[in-house]
C-alpha cells in the first residue's frame, strides 16, 4: 500500500524537514527539482528580502541574491553527480550588506514514498569569521609591506651609516649612535694628548703631478696612517689636505702617560711606514722629491666634543694644547718627531729625546723648548775596541753583520802587521 495515499502530502513533507525544523543554520527543504517546500525560522529572518520563499526554486533564489553564475552551475552538477555538494563560501548581497556562506547540501531518498524524495540543505553564516580572516590578510599584508619598507630603509641607513664610518673616527662614530641625547656631553675639558702632522713641500708637490697620480698618493699615504692611527687607539679628528690631526684621552683613555705613549708609538710607526712608502715613491712613481713627513706632539688640557653649525657640526678638539702640536710640527725637521715639554716629561723614562733650542712660537707668550725624539737604533753603533783581548759591545741584535765585518777587518790588519815584522827581522839578519 502507498503511505502517500494514506498520509497527507503536508505531512509528510513537515516529516522530511523535521531534523532540520530547530537547526541553528538557514535550514531548508526542496523537491527534486530544487523548488523550496520548507524553511526554517532562520531561513527567513537571515532571507528577508521581497523574494517570496515559498515556492520559490532555490538556483533561481542565488541568482537574484547575486551569487556568481559559475558557482550556482557548479552546485547544480555536483549535486545531480555526487547527490551531495559543499560549497566552502559563497558571497551573498543582503539588503545592500555582504554576507559569506557555506552551503551544504544533499539529496534524500525515502523507500516508502517518492514525495519523501528531494533536497535538504543548510546555509551556515561565515560572515564574522570571512571578514575576520580578512582582515587578518589585510594586517598580514600591511606588516609584510611595513616590513619590507622597514628592512628596505634598514639597507639604506646601513650604506649610509657605511658611508658615514668613512668619514669619522671609529670612537667618535661609536658615540654618535650611541648616545641618545644629541646634545649630551657636548662639550668637555680633558687633558689629552695630540698629534699633528703634514708632508713637508706638499704643495710644490701636488702643482707637479697629475691630478690622478696625486689622488692615488695622497690617498694611499692616507691609508697607512689611518690604518696605523687605529691599530694604536688614536681619534682621527680631521684630514686638512695632507695634514693629519689626531688626538688621544678621548671618547677613551687608557690614563694620561699611556695615551702619550700610545701616540708617541703610533708617531714612530708612521715614520717608519713613512720611510717605506719613500722609497716606493722613488723607485716605482718616481717621485724624485720624495715623502718627507713632520710630526708634532703635546699633551695638555684641550677643549673637546661638538662644534659648529645648526646645519653641521664636527667633533673635535680645541685650544693651546692643538696649537702647540701644530706648530711644533711647523718647526720640525723631516722624517722627525717633536713633542712638547709636557709629553717629553711623561715619557722620559722610556724614551730618548734631545732637547732643541728655545723658540718663541706664534700664540704662546714664553719661548718653549721642544724636545725631537731619538731613535736608538739609528744613532747605536757597534763598538770594538783594540787590544791584547778584542771587546765586543753588542747594543742592537742588528750589529752582528757589522761586527763580523769589523772583525775580519781587525784580522787583515793583524795578519799585514804579523807578515811585515817578521820581514823586518829577517832584513835584518
Amino acid at each position: 500500500m502507498d503511505i502517500a495515499k494514506v498520509l497527507d502530502t503536508e505531512f509528510l513533507n513537515r516529516i522530511s524537514f523535521f531534523n532540520f525544523a530547530n537547526a541553528i543554520t538557514a535550514a531548508f527543504y526542496a523537491d527534486q527539482s530544487l523548488n523550496l517546500i520548507h524553511v526554517n525560522k532562520n531561513f527567513e529572518n537571515l532571507f528577508k528580502t521581497d523574494i517570496e520563499l515559498k515556492s520559490q526554486n532555490l538556483l533561481t533564489l542565488l541568482a537574484h541574491l547575486g551569487v556568481e553564475q559559475k558557482i550556482i552551475s557548479d552546485f547544480k552538477t555536483t549535486l545531480s553527480k555526487d547527490g551531495k555538494v559543499l560549497i566552502p563560501q559563497i558571497k551573498i548581497k543582503l539588503n545592500h550588506e555582504i554576507y559569506y556562506f557555506s552551503l551544504l547540501s544533499t539529496k534524500t531518498q525515502s523507500s516508502i514514498t517518492d514525495r519523501l524524495n528531494g533536497v535538504q540543505g543548510q546555509f551556515v553564516d561565515r560572515t564574522a569569521e570571512t571578514i575576520l580572516k580578512q582582515e587578518n590578510e589585510e594586517l598580514i599584508n600591511l606588516n609584510q609591506q611595513a616590513y619590507d619598507s622597514l628592512k628596505e630603509k634598514n639597507t639604506k641607513l646601513e650604506k649610509i651609516s657605511n658611508r658615514l664610518a668613512k668619514y669619522l673616527s671609529p670612537q667618535i662614530y661609536k658615540n654618535i649612535f650611541e648616545t641618545e641625547s644629541e646634545y649630551a656631553n657636548s662639550y668637555k675639558r680633558k687633558k689629552l694628548t695630540v698629534f699633528f702632522s703634514d708632508i713637508k713641500g706638499f704643495t710644490d708637490l701636488s702643482d707637479s703631478l697629475d691630478p690622478d697620480l696625486l689622488a692615488e698618493l695622497i690617498n694611499e699615504y692616507l691609508s697607512a696612517m689611518t690604518e696605523i692611527a687605529l691599530k694604536h687607539g688614536g681619534t682621527i679628528d680631521k684630514f686638512i689636505g695632507d695634514a693629519i690631526l689626531v688626538f688621544f684621552g678621548d671618547p677613551e683613555s687608557d690614563g694620561l702617560k699611556k695615551d702619550a705613549s700610545k701616540c708617541l708609538s703610533m708617531a714612530i710607526a708612521m715614520q717608519n711606514r713613512v720611510a717605506e712608502l719613500d722609497r716606493n715613491w722613488r723607485e716605482d712613481r718616481g717621485i724624485t722629491e720624495g715623502l718627507n713627513v713632520r710630526i708634532g706632539i703635546s699633551t695638555g688640557y684641550c677643549t673637546v666634543g661638538n662644534f659648529g653649525s645648526v646645519q653641521r657640526v664636527d667633533y673635535t678638539v680645541l685650544g693651546s694644547t692643538v696649537n702647540l702640536a701644530s706648530r711644533l710640527e711647523s718647526i720640525c725637521q723631516p722624517k722627525k718627531i717633536l713633542v712638547a715639554p709636557e709629553t717629553k716629561a711623561l715619557l722620559e723614562k722610556d724614551f730618548k729625546f734631545e732637547a732643541q733650542e728655545s723658540i718663541e712660537l706664534k700664540g704662546f707668550n714664553k719661548p718653549i723648548i721642544p724636545y725631537q725624539y731619538v731613535d736608538l737604533k739609528k744613532t747605536t753603533s757597534p763598538e770594538i775596541l783594540e787590544g791584547e783581548v778584542v771587546d765586543i759591545i753588542l747594543k742592537q741584535p742588528s750589529d752582528i753583520e757589522s761586527i763580523l765585518q769589523e772583525l775580519k777587518s781587525l784580522q787583515r790588519n793583524y795578519e799585514e802587521k804579523l807578515f811585515q815584522t817578521v820581514s823586518n827581522k829577517q832584513n835584518k839578519k
